[in-house]
C-alpha cells in the first residue's frame, strides 16, 4: 500500500517522498473530499528514508482532534542506512558517514488490526531548544482523504490532528512536531493510535497502532547522539 518513509540524510535535510493523504494542522470536521494524485510507479527498493530536523519551523504541532475541521513496506537498506539497535517495537536507524557522528532516527512500520502494513513513522530529535523537541514523519497511502488529516492519540488521552505536507508516488507525508509534554506521554504510554480516513470511503476510518514499547530507550539513544 505505501512505500517507505524517510532517508537518513545529512543533518538539516528533509528526505522527500512516500501511498494514501495532505498538509498543516486544522480541526476535524467534514470538508470537501480531496484525493491525492494516483501513484505513478512506486519505488521497489525497501529502505526507510530518515531525516534529522534541526529546527521546528516546518513541523506541524497539531491541534485538538475534536476541534471543528474546515500501505507501506519498509524498503531495503541500500542507501547507507542500517539498523543500529532495536528497542521494543522501534528500530534505531542510522546513516553511515565517513566522518563525524551518524545521524539516527527511530522507525516503526505501522499495521492495522489484520496485520497489514498501512503506514510508517520515523521519529527524530529536533535541535534548537524551541517548543518542539522531537519531530516525526508519517507516511500514509495515497488514497487518503487529505482534508481529514492524520490523527494521533496516546492510550485514552485526547487526540490531535495534523496536516499532510505533500504526496509522491510512494505515499503522503505528514511532518509532525512534538513538545516535551507529548514526548513524555509517549514514554509513559502503551500505544499510540493513528487514524486516517480513506478518500474512497469518507465515512470510515482506518486505525493503526503505533506501539510505544521500547520508546523511552530508543528516544534516549537518539537524544544522546550528536546530530
Amino acid at each position: 500500500m505505501t512505500r517507505s518513509i524517510l532517508l537518513l540524510s545529512t543533518l538539516a535535510v528533509l528526505a522527500a517522498p512516500p501511498s494514501w493523504a495532505q498538509d498543516t494542522a486544522t480541526p476535524e470536521a467534514a470538508a470537501p473530499a480531496t484525493e491525492a494524485a494516483p501513484a505513478a510507479e512506486a519505488e521497489t527498493s525497501d529502505t526507510p528514508e530518515a531525516v534529522v530536523m534541526p529546527s521546528d519551523s516546518v513541523l506541524d504541532t497539531g491541534e485538538p482532534a475534536d476541534a471543528a475541521a474546515p500501505g507501506a513496506t519498509n524498503r531495503a537498506q541500500n542507501d547507507g542506512t542500517y539498523t543500529k539497535t532495536k528497542s521494543g517495537a522501534w528500530d534505531v536507524q542510522c546513516l553511515k558517514v565517513e566522518t563525524g557522528d551518524e545521524p539516527c532516527q527511530m522507525y516503526q512500520l505501522l499495521k492495522d488490526s489484520q496485520g497489514s502494513n498501512v503506514a510508517e513513522v520515523s521519529l527524530f530529535k529536533v535541535a534548537g531548544g524551541g517548543q518542539v523537541v522531537a519531530g516525526a514523519t508519517f507516511v500514509a497511502p495515497l488514497e487518503t482523504l487529505l482534508t481529514q488529516k492524520l490523527t494521533i492519540a496516546v492510550d485514552t488521552g485526547a487526540a490531535k490532528r495534523y496536516d499532510f505536507s505533500f504526496c509522491t508516488q510512494v505515499g503522503c507525508y505528514a511532518r509532525v512536531g512534538f513538545t516535551a509534554a507529548e514526548v513524555a506521554a509517549f514514554k509513559a504510554g502503551a500505544n499510540g493510535k493513528i487514524t486516517i480516513v480513506p478518500a474512497l470511503a469518507p465515512d470510515q476510518k482506518v486505525e493503526v497502532t503505533m506501539s510505544l514499547s521500547g520508546f523511552t530507550a530508543a528516544f534516549d539513544q537518539i537524544t544522546a547522539l550528536k546530530q
